[in-house]
């Protein structure tokens, strides 16, 4: 039993050190690349230039240089409140709600200085030279247990190493796994007053008093990282049940969700290793905000994560599979009169169709049972979309056998608009089926155009038929052909045909521009391989030919 516990201990440094050589090295990788690129730009390199190639790296040399001489507390502010603003726009581009409550720890420093105190009245932390410590031990002995969430961590060099607040220094901690609640005054750091002296506060206090402040003694839910675990979220829980301890609390949060990391190249996103995509460049670049909410929604919440152009073509690939299954369903509801049979037909596919509903639905529920599988709900919608998708095609394909029937196939649709707009996927209003925003925007428009609309797809498949039926006719197709790819694309609609018939769709015109350009570029790539086989073969019968001249 023992062995196997070392082994495990081995496995993990093992990995920690694999992890700790891959980010040294892309560290070293990309100084390499700052220094190539300032060779390029030599000596008469502009300001602008030489920031936007090395500016974090001036930056963490200036700060360490001449961050002392930094003493205004609006230029801390100022910086902080930029980052704030755009923060706020990447939630609303992503169409994340606003929270009810935002938090600034300049805001709450009264509260903090009031909540050590307390912890220090309640015997489980000390002040130091100017400083005061949480002090684990007499937490232990006072009946709590610290490192609740990772407990093998405690200690650990490593993690420690990444915070400054449990870092060992100056011999102000009585033992190494205390932690700083209160710093004293250093030169180029913003501090307030306090009983110990001017300070500010450590890195974890903030978080536990405020969201004391906001939520009072117990909170149900809380959410971060999975490399949050330790240090900081076990002495965020520490901090709080020794602030409580009076009432008996033992138990801060009920509920942890550590979320995985976004990786990029199997190394964790960070500002630190300077491998990150912002949300903006991400939007600019390979994503739409749907496709990076499907992303997201498409991953376990609580494993790694995989950034790159194989995720965003994935993500693509998918929303396009939600939209035309929308559309296909619109289709359906749009031509549907009270003249076709109602009753479902004896081939059993409405019944089939409707089991492989409920199935869908019971599926989505056991996944959100199941750890809040985002994952396998999402793959059962796209299953029921692919169901519904092979029924409707089949009763299409066979005109003269029994119609799609539309309250079934909306029954799919609407609960798959549902539960996408549970993800945030969807924006359509409870009675709208689809994505809704634009999307919806465009159905609503259509029900006051769609009888031109059908009128038109009416007027084309009557052409269609008469030039079919005189071979003579081809300018008549070719017009109508023009009218599908040229005409109604720049309207922003797609028509398909269908057998004799024909369907419309409303679609983003630089979509169905992207879509003919692609289609053009392959027709046109055809015919090059097709003359490149016609030369071929004719250079072949020239070169059988000139045996036969010389005899």
């Amino acid at each position: 039993m023992q062995q196997a516990k070392d082994t495990s201990k081995l496995e993990k440094l093992a990995k920690e050190l694999e992890t700790a050589s891959a980010q040294e090295q892309l560290k070293l990788t990309q100084l390499q690349k700052a220094q190539d690129l300032l060779k390029q730009k030599g000596p008469q390199s502009s300001v602008s230039d030489i920031l936007a190639i090395c500016g974090d790296t001036l930056g963490e040399v200036l700060d360490k240089r001449e961050g002392h001489t930094v003493t205004d507390k609006n230029i801390f502010r100022q910086h902080a409140a930029k980052f704030e603003k755009e923060f706020l726009e990447d939630m609303d581009s992503l169409g994340c709600r606003r929270p009810d409550v935002m938090t600034r720890v300049s805001e709450y420093m009264t509260e903090i200085v009031e909540y050590i105190q307390t912890i220090m009245g309640n015997k489980m932390a000390y002040e130091s030279n100017g400083s005061v410590h949480f002090d684990t031990q007499a937490f232990r002995e006072a009946g709590h247990t610290y490192g609740k969430l990772n407990p093998w961590a405690v200690g650990s060099a490593a993690l420690a190493a990444d915070d400054p607040d449990t870092r060992q220094g100056n011999g102000e901690k009585r033992h190494p796994t205390d932690f700083a609640l209160w710093k004293a005054a250093k030169p180029g750091e913003p501090s307030w007053d306090s009983p110990w002296g001017q300070g500010r506060p450590g890195w974890h206090i903030e978080c536990s008093a405020m969201a004391s402040r906001i939520i009072g003694a117990r909170l149900d839910i809380h959410s971060g990282g999975e490399d949050l675990r330790f240090p900081h979220h076990d002495n965020e829980l520490a901090q709080a049940e020794a602030h409580y301890h009076g009432c008996g609390c033992q138990q801060w949060v009920n509920y942890f969700l550590h979320t995985g990391h976004l990786s990029i190249e199997g190394l964790k996103m960070s500002k630190s290793l300077k491998n990150f995509v912002t949300i903006r460049e991400a939007l600019e670049t390979d994503y739409s905000w749907r496709q990076l909410r499907l992303m997201f929604a498409l991953s376990p919440w609580d494993r790694p994560m995989q950034y790159g152009q194989q995720a965003a073509d994935e993500m693509q690939a998918k929303e396009a599979l939600f939209k035309n299954f929308f559309q296909n369903v619109a289709v359906v509801m749009r031509r549907h009169s009270t003249a076709h049979t109602s009753k479902w037909a004896e081939d059993g596919q409405e019944a089939a169709l409707a089991k492989r509903i409920q199935a869908a639905q019971q599926r989505v529920h056991e996944a959100l049972l199941d750890n809040l599988n985002s994952k396998a709900a999402l793959d059962a919608l796209l299953d029921l979309v692919k169901d519904t998708n092979k029924y409707l095609a089949d009763r299409q394909g066979h005109p003269q056998g029994p119609p799609a029937q539309p309250f079934l196939v909306r029954k799919a649709a609407a609960y798959v608009t549902r539960i996408l707009r549970v993800f945030g996927i969807s924006t359509a209003a409870t009675d709208q089926l689809g994505f809704g925003g634009e999307a919806g925007a465009a159905a609503a428009s259509a029900d006051g155009s769609a009888k031109y609309l059908d009128a038109f797809a009416l007027f084309r498949d009557t052409v269609r038929s008469m030039a079919k039926g005189n071979k003579s006719s081809g300018d008549i197709l070719a017009a109508c052909d023009r009218i599908r790819d040229e005409t109604m694309l720049e309207l922003g609609v797609r028509l398909e045909d269908r057998g004799d018939e024909s369907v419309w769709k409303l679609e983003d015109p630089d979509v169905l521009r992207q879509e003919q350009e692609a289609k053009q570029q392959a027709a046109a790539e055809q015919k090059y391989k097709k003359a490149i086989m016609a030369h071929s073969k004719k250079q072949a019968v020239g070169s059988d030919i000139m045996p036969l001249m010389s005899q």
